[in-house]
Formats: C-alpha cells, sequence, structure tokens
C-alpha cells in the first residue's frame, strides 16, 4: 500500500514546500539576491568550461588548469569575470521564469502520475523530470540570447575570436550583421541540451532524495515518528544535488560542447553549421572531442546545482507562509 501523499510530507518535517505555501512577492526579490550571490561564486567556471570548448587544436591551453593560469596571466581576476555583467542582468527575469514554471509544474506532474501508483522515487523522478524540462523550455526565449552575447565576450581575443568593448556591443553587432535571429544562434540545440539537462537534473535529484531518505527510515513501512533535524535535510538537499549534478553532465556535455561552438563562432564569415562542428571536433579529437570542458562542465553542474539547491530550499524556508 503506498503511503498517502500527505503522511510522506509530515513525516520528513516539511522538506518540501509547495508553491501554495510561499510568499511569492518576497520569494522574487530575496531569491534574486541569493542567486546573485552564488552566480558570482561560480561564474569563473562556466568561462573556464566555455574555453576549453572553443579552443582550436593549435591553441596550447587544453586543461582547465592551463586557462585559468593563461586568464589571470593575461587579464587577471576581472578576465574570469567576462561577460558577468550580461548574465547577472538576464539571469533574474530566467530564474524567474524557470522557477515559476518548476514549481507550478511540478504540482501538475504529481497529479499526473498519482494514478499509476508508481513508488516514490519513480514518481519524483517523473514529476521532478517533467517540471525541469518544461520550466527549461520557457526560460530559454530569456536565457539564449544572454548565452549568447555572454559566451561571445568569455572568448574575446581568444583563439582567434574578436573583442567588444561589452555585451550591448556584442548584440548591436550580431543585430547589425544577422538581425535578431542572431541573438538566437544555437536556439535549437539550447533547447535540445538545457531541457534533457533540467530534466535529468531534477529528475535525478527528486528521485535521489528519496531513496536516501528511505535509507535512512524516512517514507515507507520503516518511517521513523521524528522529523529529522535540518542539518539532516541540508546533507541530504547537498547529496541530491551532486548526485544530479553528474547525471545531467554525463548526458547533455556532448550537446553543449556544440551548440557552445556554433554560438561562439559567429565572427566568422561563413559560419559553420552544426554538421560542420560535429566534423571539425572528431577530425580533431576524435570522438572524446564532444567530452571537451567536461571536467568542469561536471563540477559546475555539481558546484551551481548543489549550491543553486541549498540556496533554493533555504529560500523556499525563507519565503514559507506559516499556517
Amino acid at each position: 500500500m503506498t503511503t498517502p501523499p500527505s503522511s510522506r510530507v509530515a513525516s520528513f518535517g516539511q522538506t518540501e514546500i509547495n508553491w501554495d505555501k510561499l510568499d511569492k512577492k518576497r520569494f522574487y526579490v530575496v531569491g534574486a539576491g541569493l542567486f546573485t550571490g552564488v552566480t558570482v561564486a561560480l561564474y569563473p567556471v562556466s568561462v573556464v568550461k566555455t574555453r576549453l570548448q572553443v579552443a582550436s587544436k593549435e591553441i596550447a591551453e587544453r586543461s582547465a588548469f592551463s586557462v585559468i593560469k593563461g586568464i589571470l596571466k593575461n587579464d587577471g581576476v576581472p578576465g574570469l569575470y567576462r561577460g558577468f555583467g550580461t548574465v547577472i542582468t538576464g539571469a533574474v527575469p530566467a530564474r524567474i521564469i524557470f522557477l515559476t514554471a518548476l514549481e507550478t509544474t511540478k504540482i501538475s506532474a504529481f497529479k499526473l502520475v498519482a494514478p499509476f501508483e508508481l513508488n516514490e522515487p519513480t514518481q519524483a523522478a517523473i514529476a521532478n523530470g517533467i517540471a525541469g524540462m518544461t520550466a527549461s523550455l520557457f526560460s530559454q526565449a530569456v536565457f539564449v540570447p544572454i548565452d549568447v552575447v555572454s559566451q561571445k565576450l568569455m572568448v574575446q581575443g581568444y583563439s582567434g575570436h574578436a573583442t567588444y568593448t561589452g555585451g550591448i556591443d556584442v548584440a548591436t553587432k550580431i543585430i547589425k550583421s544577422y538581425g535578431l535571429r542572431g541573438l538566437y544562434r544555437g536556439f535549437g540545440l539550447s533547447v535540445m541540451t538545457y531541457s534533457p539537462s533540467s530534466a535529468a537534473w531534477w529528475a535525478s535529484y527528486g528521485s535521489s532524495q528519496r531513496v536516501i531518505w528511505k535509507f535512512l527510515g524516512y517514507g515507507g513501512d520503516s518511517e521513523v515518528t521524528t522529523a529529522p533535524s535540518q542539518s539532516k535535510i541540508v546533507l541530504v538537499q547537498a547529496i541530491g544535488g551532486i548526485i544530479a549534478g553528474a547525471t545531467a553532465s554525463s548526458i547533455t556535455t556532448p550537446l553543449d560542447t556544440i551548440k557552445t561552438r556554433l554560438q561562439v563562432m559567429g565572427h566568422q564569415e561563413n559560419r559553420p553549421s552544426a554538421k560542420q562542428v560535429v566534423k571539425d571536433l572528431i577530425a580533431q579529437d576524435g570522438w572524446k572531442g564532444f567530452y571537451r570542458g567536461l571536467g568542469p562542465r561536471f563540477f559546475s553542474m555539481s558546484a551551481w546545482g548543489t549550491s543553486m539547491i541549498l540556496t533554493y530550499e533555504y529560500l523556499k524556508r525563507l519565503c514559507a507562509i506559516e499556517d
């Protein structure tokens, strides 16, 4: 017999706070500040990952360490934050769209899978996966132009790439050369990369948490009567974030590499197609070329994911409406 949802929530000591229990205004305002802090801390990882993915065969910087060393030598610490202003400007509306879609879709998705009477980890994986993919699809309209501009700033002057005075300069030159569609360069691949990545991340996070809780004696027939401590809740959420990051990065790195190279190579007169990018990667490094930057991407998704989810869960606790 499946444990009723209300009993499960109580047994986890309110580890999950539903959308209808949040102060939305406070959630958005406080969230903008918290996620800005996380972005400041982890942005350099994205810069290193992007440079590794677009480096030509002749470039000597073939490891994350050599890329960091080169950036610090040429530009100092500010070099690790190229494109940051553009990203942070677009990140707030993109996250608002993402989180709103995520939470509202998650509720509907759980109701959708409930009649199938699946075990709890499977239900969580399906519902969270659907919610993660849907949220990513909605946020791409804002995120892709920001991604295109910021990545050009990240690699400017590197491996033959053009230089710019800032995000506005990049956007202006793209629109002048290719129209508004230029800002959506790689949109299809972004959707193909981030939507499955988001689905895999949230599915892994939702299901792994429940498996861990069950292992610790919460849920099912072996339910304990006392609620878990806050420190235990945070630890389980952190482990879930690491597992989710490892799963998503392993699945989607090849598509992310193709997408990144496609987006930043627009400075060339004859822009390569996705098919040509694939051929070039194979010619340069074989099939392992698709996993360029896997180390930084794995670290990035795990670090971003764990930091983001702990911040997100903390934000929900801060903004929960007391009964």
